[in-house]
């Protein structure tokens, strides 16, 4: 005789289409925003490291990779530059930036209404590769500000809908706020990296943007991952100077700060699932220990489970390009971002 269970939830559980109907959290990629890494030249397209994600482009390349997007329904493409000369005193920004400029044109030519989003900060613009200027062995923070708003005008005005200042200078938000607004570039937005950790999880990044700091750490500027207290108070600061959306970053190892800004404010949240993050899952579905297509899943609907509005993550590419076996549904049976067609060599357990 079976024992009596007035609840059962897996009665819920039962069959795909159940399940289905019963998702409580779900990943499209609309809900996506692909990284690329822009490189002066043309015809220049690569992959750093085969399989995670970071692509190296010219300006000329990004108008397949931007209809693939597009087709795709992905959310947005976020660019980093990458020049071919670096400069420590903050000048010249206009001739560093210009393949971002042409990348940015190139957008807009190909997918006007597709969210595009510029990264703000100097370490891939300096020799030091540190994220403001330096002096006396010093990372200043107000001249830093200076440029740093210079360069987000510089950015809005060749027609980014979003300048992200990455560089966690304090005063930054309000700095660009003001210089945008003085413009005439009021309609521009800023998301601000509120929360950003002196992580670990940067290394495949820093490869793509050439952007190591050649002395010490970015410990001074960027938060410490033990203080969750300094962390509501960076991005309240933030909400305050004007920011019109905030990002966590890395996303995996600060689940509890997204649900803490989720609480703290209405004001829309990203998350960067960063490129360690997705290397690590890409080395152990390669090395046969998970499955990397559902591995990713998992980890994309944790993020927003724990509060993410938008997620910026390398994956989008690849979800939205139906590559490795990927497509993109939600039909019964499937996970709520990816259906792995074909996964012959990776552990399915």
């Amino acid at each position: 005789m079976s024992q009596s269970l007035p609840v059962r939830l897996r009665r819920l559980r039962r069959t795909p289409s159940m399940r289905a109907l019963f998702t409580e959290v779900s990943v499209t990629p609309g809900d996506l925003v692909q990284p690329y890494f822009i490189v002066p030249g043309k015809g220049q397209k690569a992959e750093t490291r085969p399989g995670v994600g970071l692509w190296q482009l010219s300006p000329d390349m990004l108008r397949e990779e931007v209809q693939q997007l597009a087709k795709g329904g992905v959310g947005g493409v976020m660019l980093f530059g990458v020049p071919d000369h670096k400069r420590d005193d903050g000048k010249g920004l206009d001739k560093q930036l210009a393949p971002l400029e042409a990348a940015v044109k190139e957008v807009k030519a190909t997918a006007p209404e597709l969210p595009l989003f510029a990264d703000v900060c100097l370490c891939a613009y300096t020799s030091h590769g540190h994220c403001g200027l330096v002096k006396d062995g010093e990372i200043v923070n107000d001249e830093s500000v200076r440029v740093l708003s210079e360069m987000a005008v510089l950015l809005a005005r060749w027609g980014v809908d979003f300048v992200c200042p990455s560089d966690m200078m304090d005063g930054r938000v309000r700095a660009i706020r003001l210089a945008l607004d003085e413009s005439g570039l009021e309609q521009t937005a800023i998301l601000s990296y509120a929360i950003k950790m002196a992580s670990a999880f940067y290394g495949p990044f820093r490869e793509a943007a050439h952007s190591a700091p050649s002395f010490g750490d970015r410990k001074s500027y960027q938060m410490p991952a033990n203080n969750r207290r300094e962390a509501r108070r960076e991005l309240l600061a933030d909400v305050e100077e004007g920011a019109d959306a905030l990002l966590v970053k890395p996303a995996m190892t600060n689940l509890d700060l997204l649900r803490d800004a989720r609480e703290a404010t209405d004001v829309p949240l990203f998350a960067y699932q960063v490129s360690g993050e997705y290397a690590m899952m890409r080395a152990a579905g390669d090395a046969g220990l998970i499955d990397f297509e559902r591995a990713v899943d998992e980890s994309l609907v944790s993020i927003k489970r724990a509060g993410a509005d938008v997620i910026v993550s390398y994956a989008a590419r690849a979800m939205c390009r139906k590559e490795r076996g990927w497509r993109v549904g939600q039909a019964a049976g499937t996970s709520p971002v990816v259906e792995e067609a074909s996964s012959a060599g990776i552990a399915q357990r």
